[in-house]
């Protein structure tokens, strides 16, 4: 009866085509396993582009930028005003948003944590560090610019060094080097992943053309004069690369909402489109409701996640509508666009965001904000959003598996996935860190350089794990240690059928575009 229900809100629903029938998507006995048939696959197109897995990630940013984009974002000769602009907005945060960074680098409270990581130019200035402050580890990183030159200098390039277990790993991306050091059990992929996002983050705040300029003119040059106040968007970003599954999986995650309702907040947000306006992204919290793009533009899960941090690590887009340069280096590397962001109301989660190639356009993207409220607020969706606010996830008790306690599901081709809230035995933010360890070893398993996996099944005293990669989605599951291997195996059918059941809540199966 409950999947009778299903459909028919499927079939009536507005994002949905009505000639696809649900029975189409949902009689195979182990559904997803052909990507494009797997649940939360899109229906019409991608919003995102294309990447089967995290591999993505670690290919050069130079090769990303095409050429003959329609939206090209502003190039002009005023770049260093806006650079300026950048810097008084961050310089205005900073006293509310900067971290503490007085631990002494001698201590062995320094040397115990699990992870850090350094930022420093190819003359072995010192840019960022994760942990104490930049001027007394100087030296350090002078040793770190040492290694890489000496290896360069043999015609080589050093990539990692294992030791005591404790990795180093090495990224270099002119004019910067990234070194991380870890005692995790992630693999040299992983933690490559993660400077990457943290080189882009960098690239985001000044982009790369203007990078490569300040180091061409003065390769000593000091890049924490123009990075000064912006260091907690790094800081966010390496909290949230340790305990955000979206960022381990490249993908997003939305709130559950009913497809018609979502359907007319997409509609509403497509009707208020602008000349220059590129992409419009509504978020509640860390979670998508809806977004709408320019057609034939095409957003990078990487540049979303920047999006997410740099709206996630501010609390002054709170106190009015915000106007700020930002790059979306997976988009192009070159050049600004301009973000209108704002809440829709004062004490609400939801966030808009409005992307514009056009520096002097606030007025319009505030208007566009306006003629959006104003449309939205004659449906009743409005409010089907605000109750769907109250309860921004579900618990894995409504999957209908009792031993199963936590998953993550990712749909390969819409670049989206779910998951249930902590149930309480990982309420605990240790509890929680440790679990998305496990799923970030399991991650590194089935995505190994050399010897790639399709399953993986692991017991401990504390839990049960099963991890699989087909062609159409990623599935990491996590159950009671006193459950068995054939009744995991027997969970993953029930699972996708339940999520196949949920998806038109879970997933945006018709993203719209202008």
């Amino acid at each position: 009866m409950e999947a009778q229900r299903a459909a028919v809100s499927w079939e009536n629903g507005t994002l949905a085509p009505v000639d696809r029938l649900r029975s189409e998507r949902a009689d195979s006995p182990t559904p997803g396993l052909v990507e494009g048939t797997e649940p939360g696959a899109g229906q019409k197109s991608a919003m995102f582009v294309h990447a089967q897995s995290f591999e993505d990630l670690t290919a050069e940013a130079e090769a990303e930028a095409e050429s003959g984009r329609e939206a090209e974002p502003d190039q002009s000769r005023e770049r260093d005003e806006e650079l300026k602009v950048l810097e008084e907005q961050h310089n205005n945060d900073i006293s509310s948003e900067s971290r503490t960074k007085d631990e002494d680098v001698s201590s062995e409270a320094w040397r115990s944590h699990r992870k850090h990581v350094f930022v420093l130019s190819e003359a072995g200035k010192p840019i960022y560090t994760r942990y104490g402050t930049e001027e007394a580890l100087s030296s350090t990183m002078g040793v770190m610019m040492a290694l890489v030159s000496f290896v360069e200098a043999e015609k080589n390039i050093i990539r990692s060094i294992h030791a005591d277990g404790c990795k180093v790993v090495f990224l270099a991306k002119s004019p910067l080097v990234l070194v991380g050091v870890s005692r995790t059990c992630q693999s040299d992929k992983e933690l490559l992943r993660e400077l990457q996002y943290i080189y882009y983050q960098i690239v985001s705040l000044l982009t790369l053309t203007q990078l490569n300029h300040i180091f061409q003119h003065k390769q000593n040059y000091d890049l924490r004069r123009l990075l000064a106040g912006s260091e907690y968007l790094t800081d966010n970003l390496l909290h949230r690369l340790d305990r955000d599954p979206g960022l381990l999986l490249s993908a997003v995650t939305c709130l559950p909402l009913a497809s018609s309702a979502r359907d007319v907040v997409s509609s509403s947000l497509q009707a208020a489109k602008a000349k220059n306006l590129v992409f419009s992204i509504l978020l509640a919290g860390d979670r998508l409701v809806t977004l709408v793009r320019k057609k034939d533009q095409f957003l990078h899960h990487i540049d979303l996640h920047l999006v997410f941090n740099l709206v996630g690590s501010s609390s002054s887009f709170r106190e009015g509508e915000g106007w700020t340069p930002i790059c979306l280096p997976k988009f192009n590397t070159a050049g600004f666009f301009h973000a209108h962001i704002s809440y829709l109301e004062p004490a609400s989660e939801l966030c808009l965001i409005l992307v514009s190639t056009d520096r002097e356009d606030f007025f319009n993207m505030s208007d566009c904000k306006q003629r959006f409220l104003e449309r939205l607020s004659k449906r009743s969706a409005y409010q089907a959003l605000k109750e769907a606010l109250k309860c921004p996830s579900y618990s894995v008790e409504q999957v209908g598996i009792p031993e199963l306690r936590h998953f993550l599901y990712k749909s390969k081709s819409s670049g989206l996935y779910t998951s249930p809230e902590f149930p309480l035995v990982y309420q605990s933010d240790e509890e929680q860190e440790r679990l998305m360890g496990l799923y970030q070893d399991l991650h590194s398993r089935l995505h190994h350089p050399t010897r790639p996996l399709r399953s993986f099944y692991r017991c401990s005293e504390t839990e049960n794990l099963l991890a699989w990669v087909t062609s159409g989605f990623e599935l990491y599951l996590c159950f009671s240690p006193l459950g068995t291997k054939s009744s995991a195996v027997s969970a993953v059918n029930k699972l996708l059928k339940w999520i196949r059941r949920e998806e038109d809540r879970l997933f945006i199966l018709s993203p719209l575009t202008y």
